[in-house]
């Protein structure tokens, strides 16, 4: 896959496209999610297109429109589940709340002490994990997951923590290729992230994640990689040209090496319920506490960038004024999801493409139509 991309669409892409959003919602009484999402599949056209709006309590309406795979009649399904990219940073950092919450990790926590039998460069210096959340510590792609690494990954026959480990243990060893406090999204980050969570677990990434959030959430549909089996398939390409990806190729989503920044795929129903949770709709599975850790961005620096979550105070984010948004975008070139989340306002809405060439767009403009609806809903 093309990094630049990635980090393109993946970043904050999300937030600034809601920038442009009325601070009140005229005509939103006249609009409904079905018919925006119907204005906006038959304008992009993508191969299929999915949308939610989520309340602290749950799924407040789902739709779909489109095929499962183009040139093909199968229509996509509100219980098809969908590639969510880079929407899976927030979750890998939602299971490093869990461990802080149940005293097996801390805020703040140093490299030293995330990882104390690595060999790490001194110029890393006082670098904690909350610095690789936030895209800051100075780690690179190019420097640890480059061209070459992409094309020998798939092949890597140790297992995946060994593979993060080794990814990390070679990040470490060399001075930050990066600047050190300056905002440098990039999926190595979050690898190192899930790095340490399978230290402080015991146990993988994979692992972590489906006891300390799937099962919890309840997200029956939830996995890694390409959804399987009878789903909806990725595609390639554009136009006429657009290939339907077979779970089942290797090429189908990038190396599971990577999964912490970005591989977990499930039904919008389901990313409903974790989105809910964020909002603070299970105080049971993530305290307050540790969910403003997780959406509050370091003090003073631009761009606003939380634990998974871009952010930037928008006129519908609050019940009586403007409050911050939550946003993001993923993609692995072959799907898409765009998400806005108003906690304040208890609101969150997701839109996702089983393409990215026409589903970037699609998904974008969904976000916006749907946000006014949102705000009064």
């Amino acid at each position: 896959m093309n990094l630049d991309r990635r980090r393109l669409l993946s970043a904050l892409a999300a937030v600034p496209a809601l920038s442009t959003l009325p601070r009140s919602a005229p005509g939103a009484q006249n609009s409904t999610p079905d018919a925006a999402l119907d204005e906006v599949f038959a304008a992009a056209a993508p191969v299929g297109l999915g949308a939610a709006l989520v309340s602290r309590e749950g799924l407040l309406w789902s739709g779909v429109r489109g095929v499962r795979r183009h040139g093909q009649p199968d229509p996509i399904t509100l219980d098809d589940r969908w590639h969510l990219g880079s929407n899976t940073k927030a979750m890998t950092a939602a299971v490093f709340g869990r461990l802080v919450q149940q005293g097996l990790a801390r805020w703040g926590m140093p490299l030293t002490e995330a990882f104390p039998d690595l060999a790490i460069d001194p110029a890393w210096g006082g670098a904690t994990l909350d610095d690789f959340m936030h895209h800051r510590a100075g780690a690179t792609d190019a420097a640890v997951m480059g061209p070459s690494w992409l094309m020998t990954a798939r092949q890597d026959p140790r297992s995946l923590p060994e593979q993060r480990a080794a990814i990390v243990a070679r990040m470490l060893a060399s001075p930050p290729s990066g600047v050190p406090g300056e905002f440098a999204y990039g999926n190595a980050n979050y690898v190192l992230l899930g790095a340490a969570i399978e230290r402080i677990f015991g146990g993988s990434w994979e692992d972590a994640m489906q006891r300390e959030l799937f099962r919890p959430l309840g997200l029956a549909s939830a996995g890694f990689g390409p959804p399987p089996g009878d789903n909806a398939w990725g595609h390639r390409g554009a136009g006429e040209q657009r290939l339907p990806m077979d779970p089942t190729h290797p090429g189908a989503d990038n190396p599971l090496a990577l999964g912490p920044a970005g591989t977990a795929h499930m039904s919008l129903a389901d990313y409903g319920r974790f989105l809910a949770a964020i909002m603070g709709g299970r105080p049971e599975w993530l305290s307050g506490q540790e969910l403003a850790r997780l959406t509050t961005p370091p003090e003073g620096v631009e761009p606003a960038y939380a634990a998974g979550w871009g952010v930037r105070e928008q006129p519908w984010g609050g019940l009586d004024g403007p409050a911050p948004v939550l946003g993001h975008d993923g993609s692995n070139t072959m799907w898409h999801c765009s998400v806005a989340v108003a906690p304040a306002r208890g609101r969150a809405i997701v839109t996702v493409s089983n393409e990215s060439a026409a589903g970037r767009g699609a998904c974008q403009t969904l976000l916006r139509r749907l946000a006014p609806i949102a705000a009064i809903a």
